[in-house]
């Protein structure tokens, strides 16, 4: 036998089940687009970083456009779910993404930042020494010189 449902409800729920939640309608399309816009200035924070890592001077100017990526991902997911909050309707979809791949791009972007303003000078003679090392016995030396001075400026700022 079925239970009574009352027209336009679900009727009474059973104890111990949270109150069904109201279906909120669609976000505006504009807010979507702002979202997804927001995923693909996260995402492209990524991929820029990934390829501006292989070559130390573009690596600077790369990093610092993910920095910019990073920032405008999270700008833009943010805003998108505070307008779909405001007008009453759904998150958009790609909002928290975007706010997640953009916090990624920039945190991994502002530490490649700051491991080239430490170790700039010990990086540049590294990639110097590897453009001019023509031997496996020569791209060692340079290995070890690199490896030996990045210890060095380490111990310097543990204060040994």
């Amino acid at each position: 036998m079925a239970r009574y449902q009352p027209p336009g409800g679900r009727g009474p729920q059973p104890r111990g089940m949270p109150p069904a939640r109201r279906q909120l309608p669609p976000p505006d399309p504009a807010v979507r687009q702002q979202a997804l816009a927001a995923l693909t200035m996260g995402v492209l924070s990524l991929i820029g970083l990934m390829l501006g890592l292989g070559n130390l001077r573009r690596g600077v100017y790369v990093a610092v456009l993910t920095l910019a990526f990073g920032v405008a991902a999270i700008w833009l997911g943010v805003t998108a779910s505070k307008k779909a909050r405001r007008s009453g309707t759904a998150r958009p979809r790609w909002a928290v993404g975007g706010v997640m791949l953009g916090g990624l791009g920039l945190a991994f972007s502002a530490l490649w930042l700051l491991v080239l303003a430490v170790f700039w000078p010990q990086l540049n003679a590294y990639y110097t020494c590897m453009s001019g090392a023509n031997t496996v016995t020569a791209q060692q030396a340079c290995h070890t010189q690199f490896t030996n001075s990045v210890g060095g400026e380490i111990s310097v700022l543990n204060g040994k």
